[in-house]
């Protein structure tokens, strides 16, 4: 029999238009029926209909496992075919396959680890066309040609010999390294948040940060040793770092540091109500450099942390999600007292948001020059909703329920005394 496997693209091309391409193709679709199912069966025995996961995606079809197993058994099906046929279909098949797969892996894996952005947009494009461009070389027999050439293009930086081709295949191997990475980093990321709260999730933040940081770092450094950059000269970079820190990124050092303070302490966590400078909100994300916290009408505080740390925080849900608040109205002195703190009362249990325990109290704060001065008080434990909007509608009823039994508010009275010519 002669050679299985064909090795010039006239003879690939002959070989698409034989019978036994036919076998091929069965073959392969052999090949996708059983990877889908095999996808399909693992989805379900894990329960996995996530958008963002990685591995699965919404769909069968969507994730990275799809094209991975389909890959394998592509594989295994070439090596039987090529016992008894010239492989053609496959030889098309298999780099375009490897294509898909790096393809689909960089853009779930950027998807998780990043928001939509353009740069994740353009990395997106970046790597689809690298990956179909290497498949038109491989497919064309052009790749091996290429390679040698750019081999031969050769320059030194400091004591290492370099070349085009190691420069590009250290680049991929690069860009492998920082998706796996990101991978593994995104997949920690999701594990260790899922299901957690309050404090919880503070903590499992910090821990997902210095994961995440700590495994860029190392495949930073495993990139770096691949494009051939030798890594002793990094404790020059080192102490250069640390000189940089010293002087001229104190705050943005002191900003990091402080942020992992933040969330093992635990002190302010993501969900609490805070009052910073002034501006009062809910904390929505707490970073490594700064935290996000979203007032009731949606204007968000970018914070560094440091100012969290070295300046006072006012933590409204620290202890409990209870807040404490107070109207106050005056009455004229000739008033039924009994039954102003009757209706006061009435027009504060009116609202739902009004807690019952601990109850609302009526005081008589003040003899004001005007009126009797009655202090409100009541208890809401919903202060993400709002707090001027409850205030308003309890002083509009208690203005209703005034009005409605003849209860006078009083306008300011003033004595003028005039003298004579």
């Amino acid at each position: 029999m002669s050679d299985p496997h064909i090795n010039d693209l006239e003879s690939w091309l002959s070989a698409l238009t034989q019978t036994a391409a036919l076998l091929e193709l069965g073959a392969l679709t052999l090949c996708v029926g059983l990877a889908w199912g095999l996808a399909w069966l693992l989805s379900r025995a894990l329960g996995q209909r996530d958008l963002t996961s990685i591995m699965f995606g919404r769909r069968v079809v969507d994730g990275v496992l799809f094209p991975m197993l389909l890959l394998v058994l592509a594989y295994a099906a070439r090596a039987l075919v090529a016992r008894w046929v010239p492989v053609a279909v496959f030889k098309l098949a298999i780099p375009v396959l490897i294509s898909l797969l790096a393809i689909r892996l960089g853009v779930k894996v950027l998807h998780a680890a990043f928001s939509e952005t353009p740069l994740v947009r353009l990395l997106e494009r970046s790597i689809s066309w690298v990956a179909w461009a290497a498949v038109v070389l491989w497919v064309s027999g052009l790749l091996p040609v290429i390679l040698e050439e750019l081999d031969q293009i050769k320059f030194t930086v400091g004591s290492s010999h370099l070349s085009v081709r190691t420069m590009i295949e250290g680049a991929l191997t690069a860009g492998v390294v920082l998706i796996f990475t990101l991978w593994i980093s995104s997949s920690i990321e999701s594990r260790l948040l899922r299901s957690a709260t309050g404090g919880e999730l503070s903590l499992r933040k910090a821990a997902s940060n210095a994961t995440r940081a700590l495994l860029m770092f190392v495949g930073l450094l495993l990139a770096l040793s691949s494009v051939g950059i030798d890594l002793t000269a990094l404790s020059v970079l080192g102490g250069a770092i640390g000189v940089g820190v010293g002087f001229g990124l104190q705050k943005l050092a002191a900003n990091y540091v402080s942020g992992f303070v933040i969330l093992a302490e635990r002190s302010m966590r993501i969900g609490d109500n805070v009052r910073v400078d002034g501006f009062e909100g809910r904390i929505t994300e707490i970073n490594a450099r700064y935290t996000v916290i979203r007032s009731i009408s949606g204007r968000e505080s970018i914070v560094p942390n440091e100012m969290l740390i070295t300046n006072r925080v006012e933590n409204l849900s620290l202890a409990d999600s209870l807040i404490w608040q107070f109207t106050t109205v005056s009455v004229a002195y000739d008033s039924d007292v009994d039954l102003v703190i009757e209706l006061l009362k009435q027009a504060a249990l009116k609202h739902s948001r009004v807690l019952l325990e601990p109850a609302p109290s009526i005081a008589l704060e003040a003899f004001g020059a005007d009126g009797l001065e009655f202090k409100v008080g009541y208890w809401i434990n919903d202060p993400e909703n709002g707090s001027d909007n409850l205030k308003s509608l309890i002083n509009l009823d208690i203005l209703k329920l005034l009005r409605e039994h003849g209860i006078e508010i009083p306008f300011p009275q003033r004595v003028i005394h005039q003298r004579s010519g």
